[in-house]
């Protein structure tokens, strides 16, 4: 759970320099009162009345050194002086020392806390994806890095120096009149309290809101990466329908109870903090026609009070701001807290190599091995299963019987419960998992294409593949008609998620891409499920001359890609039930013939 020490947190490499320029701003803040203390002075002066000793003892000085006789002249010159120091020669100086250093710090802190954000999305588990769509994930990293950098400016460059120049007002009108001192200083907290106590109920909203605002932005996310299904079942009022609703709800929150609680809030402020500055105008005026204060006592004490009222508003509003930036910020740590893969943080810090260390002959044998992604459903049950170097092993068998989880820890994706998976004899986790993942290489239903050139993305496991190397990898995977056909060949941009390309130009390239890194053990995940006849028809031809090259492992709903694999792996209800080639399990009347016999019959039952 994420904590408003996280948050300090955020700024830690910068402490150092953060008191530097929070000091600073504090001083310059500070300085200010100087105009009003020496406008008050001069007043005494120009009415007769005494100067306070500090400045009567500095302008004996300044006498004595100068030898100049210590008259009216040289008093209203000291103080003008004072005036021209705290005023203009402090203007050159302020920027570089208070809001220089405020940007800079939150400008540096914000690169390094996305590097970080992107390291945990490096380093999440595959779970954590399937239940945090895209846009929810980068809208939460967008909006906590983003609040963090604006809020920081805002409350070390303004609100903590305004704090302290309301105590420093308060010191200067104690030693003028201590009892205005004490109204001023309970009042001031009063007003301030009382709007931060306001203030705490509205963060609650804000919270709300923000959770509201992602999911809004989590379905409209979903919408345009599903658009083409929405379109397809003409379901788009349907779906203006539902996001009307988020928004009329976030507009309900939003308006009627954090903006109308902020305007009743400025209503009270505003009644508050004018009695106020009406009362310390009552008590100073009172005092001064005692005798008790001077007339630039009183000017001094009326001028420092109001400054000070002044500042609860905008202390308030960096109060308000703060408070509705806060639930991202947190929800950004909570995101950061999330637990990473075990070896994730260990990749990341391992310089990339396209070549691994390792190279193996293909053997892979599960042993006893039983996995389930909660304790309690079972997945895989006991699977042994032997396959040799250089050969192709299909595995089939209903929806939902293991298939494609059986891949998954094959590639580390997850760790099985009982039983081991050794490649060569080495049970795979003794290795490196990033260079035993390279040895490796996969190609799925879904081929996931890069916004980048053709070549950027058959590239992309193996950056410093020749072009050779990578004409050779597309002649295989046929992949070189595509290029025909494309206006700058290798070097056209595919467009996001490859839009310019077909479904069967992806599987391609995702099959050539695969290739180029040479791997071990090459597998295909339902790689031609989703094709039509002449798409699939090329991607068969192209494993067809994959086969005996490497071991490969082939997932399948259509049987008529696995007729020519040297094993055939029946699973149903996560346990291997059939052994055989495609001629062997059609003799037997089990699951495959089954299987075989509805495809034959019709296609639409695969």
């Amino acid at each position: 759970m994420a904590k408003f020490r996280d948050i300090l947190d955020y700024f830690r490499p910068y402490w150092g320099l953060s008191i530097f320029s929070i000091t600073a701003s504090s001083i310059y803040e500070v300085i200010d009162l100087v105009v009003p203390y020496a406008i008050g002075q001069i007043l005494n002066i120009l009415s007769g009345q005494q100067l306070d000793r500090p400045i009567q003892g500095a302008i004996a000085i300044l006498s004595n050194i100068i030898n100049y006789p210590a008259n009216q002249f040289l008093s209203l010159g000291v103080l003008l002086g004072l005036i021209f120091v705290v005023t203009v020669l402090r203007a050159p100086t302020e920027p570089w020392l208070t809001s220089w250093f405020h940007w800079d710090i939150a400008l540096r802190a914000r690169r390094i806390q996305s590097q970080k954000a992107i390291e945990k999305i490096l380093t999440l588990p595959l779970e954590f994806f399937d239940e945090n769509n895209p846009g929810r994930i980068s809208g939460r990293v967008a909006r906590g890095v983003g609040n963090h950098t604006w809020t920081y400016p805002e409350i070390a460059g303004q609100m903590i120096p305004k704090l302290f120049r309301v105590l420093a007002i308060f010191v200067c009108i104690w030693f003028i009149e201590w009892r205005i001192a004490i109204f001023f200083l309970i009042s001031f907290v009063i007003i301030l309290g009382f709007s931060l106590r306001k203030l705490k109920r509205l963060i609650w909203h804000d919270n709300r809101l923000d959770k509201y605002a992602e999911s809004t932005e989590s379905r409209t996310s979903e919408i345009i990466t599903n658009i083409k299904t929405v379109k397809a079942f003409a379901t788009e009022s349907q779906e203006l329908k539902r996001q009307n609703q988020r928004l009329a709800r976030e507009l309900t929150v939003v308006d009627y109870r954090i903006h109308k609680g902020y305007v009743k809030l400025g209503t009270l402020q505003r009644t508050l903090v004018q009695f106020g500055v009406f009362m310390v105008l009552g008590l100073t005026l009172a005092a001064t026609a005692d005798g008790k204060i001077s007339l630039g006592h009183f000017v001094m004490t009326l001028t420092l009070s109001s400054m000070a009222y002044a500042e609860i508003q905008p202390i308030s509003t960096l109060a308000e701001v703060f408070a509705r930036r806060y639930p991202s910020m947190l929800r950004f740590h909570e995101f950061l807290h999330e637990p990473s893969v075990e070896d994730g943080e260990r990749l990341l810090q391992e310089e990339y190599q396209a070549e691994s260390p390792y190279k193996f002959t293909g053997k892979v044998e599960f042993s006893h091995l039983s996995f389930g992604y909660d304790a309690e459903r079972t997945v895989l049950q006991d699977i042994n299963l032997l396959i040799e170097p250089y050969q192709t092993v299909a595995l089939v068998g209903r929806s939902g019987s293991g298939k494609s989880t059986l891949v998954k820890l094959l590639l580390r994706y997850f760790e099985p419960q009982t039983g081991q998976i050794l490649i060569d004899g080495q049970d795979i986790r003794t290795l490196d998992v990033g260079k035993y993942r390279r040895r490796l290489a996969i190609v799925h239903q879904e081929v996931d294409i890069f916004n980048g050139t053709l070549l950027d993305n058959l590239t992309y496991g193996r950056p410093n593949a020749s072009f050779e190397q990578v004409q050779e990898a597309c002649k295989i995977a046929r992949v070189d008609d595509v290029v025909q056909q494309l206006p700058q060949g290798y070097y056209t941009v595919v467009g996001e998620r490859g839009v310019r390309l077909s479904g069967g130009q992806r599987q391609r390239l995702g099959i050539a891409r695969a290739l180029l890194v040479e791997p071990d053990v090459l597998v295909f995940d339902e790689a031609t499920s989703s094709l039509d006849y002449e798409s699939e028809r090329s991607i068969q031809l192209a494993m067809r001359s994959i086969q005996g090259t490497r071991t490969t492992i082939i997932i399948a709903h259509r049987l008529s890609t696995v007729r020519e694999a040297d094993k055939i792996v029946v699973l149903d209800q996560g346990r291997i039930v059939e052994v055989g080639s495609h001629d062997e399990l059609l003799r037997q009347e089990g699951i495959y013939r089954r299987l075989h016999s509805l495809q034959e019959t019709g296609e639409l039952l695969s």
